[in-house]
């Protein structure tokens, strides 16, 4: 299968008065039609910075992105002109920005907003598109739909805020939605309402996701491929199952051992020892290596690369890549993973 999306050693950093901060150091990795691709990772971990590289909506200065290439439909978004991004964004390839309090216009009708890419892109008149806008409300959990489109954002809650932007994403029927955090804001019932909403534009036109969360439940049973992020690398990636059942790199195993819902009642909840490094200076070897139980001194020396160490499992470890580590996966309940 031809890759919808493929990105190759995509560097990202931040020039400040205090030194360049390295938010995205090597990334590479592809998406097929229809597959929905994980990212996960503690929050400054390149998440989020790599996917608005995509679209090249890093604030610059003082963002920059370094060096690489995103191919998409033969289009490399990287290094492309600003109108044939232009008319890829918001069409094409659709995003749900992470914070819904800041993401939407205040001075703008929530319908304008959310009819915005179709009256762009889709050149129809603003009766057709209004309609839409209405039934797109509708599909995401909006009450009084109708009557919504004619508000404001004050005038809405942080979840409705939510539905309004995922509204937004999907009126065009992306071939590439990016998903940022997308149902952080929302209640149990309307985050499965906009998880199918998702699986079923999946089924029907082959849309491609790439969903970035920390909920590793959502991850469990929504995402085909995971990519486990630290300190702006890739520090493993395979299937949904292999990342749970088979973990290949000690943090991987470390996010898992921290999930609440995997302690039993009364036991101390675990936490990954020391804090995330400082990406403004050098990180001789792994950027885990000082909150490694299994670290040695060869790990903290030289860069360790990416590298497939079972059939379609790829690990940053180097003592995984030595034989010399089995990692222990953690315990997973039926009601965290969806199936493998």
């Amino acid at each position: 299968m031809t890759a919808l999306l493929r990105v190759e050693h995509l560097r990202t950093s931040f020039h400040t008065r205090a030194g360049t901060v390295r938010a995205v150091d090597d990334v590479s990795f592809s998406l097929n039609p229809g597959e929905t691709l994980g990212i996960v990772g503690e929050s400054g971990s390149g998440k989020s910075v790599a996917c608005l590289s995509l679209l090249r909506l890093i604030p610059s200065p003082p963002g920059r992105i370094e060096t690489g290439r995103a191919d998409f439909g033969g289009i490399d978004l990287l290094h492309c002109e600003d109108r044939q991004l232009r008319a890829i964004r918001g069409d094409r390839i659709a995003m749900i920005f992470q914070d819904p309090m800041t993401s939407l216009n205040p001075y703008m009708r929530v319908g304008d907003q959310v009819i915005e890419p179709l009256v762009i892109h889709a050149k129809i008149s603003r009766e057709q598109a209004w309609h839409r806008g209405i039934a797109a409300l509708r599909e995401v959990g909006m009450p009084d739909a109708e009557k919504r489109m004619r508000s404001y954002p004050h005038e809405f809650s942080g979840g409705m805020r939510q539905r309004v932007m995922i509204a937004a994403a999907l009126i065009t029927k992306p071939a590439l939605l990016v998903a940022d955090e997308p149902t952080t804001a929302l209640d149990v019932t309307v985050q499965a309402q906009i998880l199918e909403l998702i699986r079923k534009m999946q089924r029907e036109l082959g849309t491609a996701v790439i969903f970035i969360t920390h909920d590793i439940g959502i991850v469990s049973g929504f995402c085909d491929r995971v990519l486990v992020m630290y300190a702006g690398r890739i520090v493993e990636s395979a299937s949904t199952a292999q990342i749970f059942y088979k973990p290949k790199h000690p943090y991987n195993q470390a996010l898992q051992k921290s999930i609440p819902a995997l302690h039993e009642k009364g036991e101390k909840l675990y936490t990954i020892p020391g804090a995330p490094p400082d990406l403004s200076k050098p990180i001789p070897g792994c950027a885990f290596a000082p909150r490694c139980e299994f670290a040695q001194e060869k790990c903290t020396t030289s860069t360790i690369a990416l590298k497939e160490v079972t059939p379609d499992h790829f690990s940053a470890c180097l003592r995984i890549q030595l034989r010399e580590v089995d990692l222990t996966p953690a315990h997973l309940p039926n009601r965290l993973f969806a199936g493998e």
